[in-house]
């Protein structure tokens, strides 16, 4: 299965989302990149900082800029009625999904299809330490128990 439609089964299971954000917005991960490296199976630390790296970056240019503006357009703002704003907050939405594809697709080729073979935990722990700070181990547990 490719990696985006790996990622978006692996999203609906249940606290597989919260726990996600909790390293998002909590602990500065990137999602993305940390399901790849699940999907990937990597443990790699050269693959992980090359991976990181491409992550930063597009994070950067593109997922940084279009989170802010969503998260801007969820509250009202006179005198833009709530159905424009809303519609517009939709778009954006939309579009931070599909840099969130782009990025995902992006690092499943620099993996080059091959499966490193390492278990879901052992994957989050080693690409949070390539991402820098490494996010807490019971947190990333805790999104390797909901991943399965």
């Amino acid at each position: 299965m490719g990696v985006w439609n790996w990622a978006l089964a692996a999203y609906a299971r249940p606290g597989v989302p919260q726990a996600c954000l909790a390293l998002q917005d909590v602990h500065g991960q990137n999602t993305s990149y940390l399901l790849w490296a699940v999907w990937a199976e990597l443990a790699d630390p050269a693959q992980l900082a090359a991976g990181a790296q491409a992550a930063k970056a597009w994070e950067r240019t593109a997922l940084d800029r279009l989170r802010e503006v969503r998260r801007a357009l969820k509250s009202p703002l006179a005198p833009v009625s709530d159905a424009a704003r809303e519609g517009l907050r939709e778009d954006v939405k939309a579009a931070e999904l599909r840099a969130e594809r782009v990025l995902m697709e992006t690092l499943a080729g620099l993996a080059g299809g091959q499966a490193g073979g390492a278990a879901a935990l052992t994957a989050l722990t080693a690409a949070s330490l390539a991402w820098g700070k490494p996010a807490p181990d019971a947190d990333l547990a805790a999104l390797a128990a909901a991943l399965g």
